[in-house]
């Protein structure tokens, strides 16, 4: 599965997808690519990184915060929300980047954290998902996601539109625009990232190589990590959510039902 997704980033459904207006900065920022030169660091860890909101800069679906320590200034990235200048934040499975390049911002950080706000006055959130940092392999991340699910084989779905994944990959060309069904393991599943539930399906067929085995679907219906659902959706090729999230192909608002 082609998925380039630069950042640890995957917005908790409390954050939805509200504005964030640009204070403290002249930055006029819109649809994003962040790529290029970052070097990811050690993770942070469970240490949660709070601090005072000195600055703001929109790249949506993202904002950057300069934040005020008690270690001393530091550049975190989190989904967009409504963060007003001074707030106090708690920055939850805060991963540390070097030399992260904002081609939108056509700046380098020299370091910056990426994670997820924690819940105002509670403890850090657990991440709705962990994406690979720029430059990572996703087949990786997918395949140490799925480690613990047994996918075996999935009776394909009924119907003239019913597809395999790997069918779906087969015929991704064709089948740009058009409604198709297909069953499968849910082995990855994230919820509230965009203000859609997100997950990776699996059958048993295609090429865990190539990434063939694999397809994501986006769907305001909710699933569990080893539910065996029948996904409908429209599928889409070359998909850019923009900020980097990149889909060769995806499936996106789909009736997910179980099994």
């Amino acid at each position: 599965m082609r998925v380039f997704v630069p950042v640890l980033l995957a917005a908790a459904a409390i954050l939805g997808l509200q504005s964030c207006k640009s204070k403290g900065s002249d930055a006029v920022v819109a649809a994003p690519t962040q790529s290029g030169t970052a070097t990811p660091a050690a993770p942070a860890g469970a240490d949660a990184i709070t601090g005072t909101v000195l600055e703001r800069i929109d790249a949506s679906p993202y904002c950057y915060l300069r934040l005020k320590t008690a270690k001393g200034e530091v550049w975190a990235a989190v989904p967009e929300a409504k963060i007003e200048k001074g707030a106090e934040v708690t920055l939850a499975s805060a991963m540390l980047m070097n030399n992260f390049e904002s081609k939108t911002l056509k700046r380098t950080f020299p370091e910056i954290y990426f994670g997820n706000l924690a819940p105002a006055g509670g403890a850090p959130a657990t991440p709705a998902a962990a994406a690979p940092a720029p430059g990572a392999n996703p087949h990786a991340q997918v395949a140490n996601t799925t480690a613990t699910i047994e996918v075996g084989k999935v009776d394909k779905a009924s119907g003239s539109d019913a597809r395999t994944v790997a069918e779906i990959w087969a015929q991704k060309g064709s089948l740009k625009g058009k409604t198709v069904t297909v069953r499968g393991k849910v082995v990855r599943y994230s919820a509230g990232v965009m203000g859609k539930n997100w997950m990776h399906l699996q059958d048993g067929s295609g090429d865990a190589g190539k990434g063939t085995n694999d397809i994501t679907v986006t769907s305001m219906d909710g699933a569990a990590k080893g539910d065996v659902v029948t996904a409908k959706g429209t599928v889409a090729t070359d998909k850019d959510f923009g900020a980097g999230y990149t889909y060769s192909m995806i499936i996106e608002d789909a009736k997910v039902q179980k099994k």
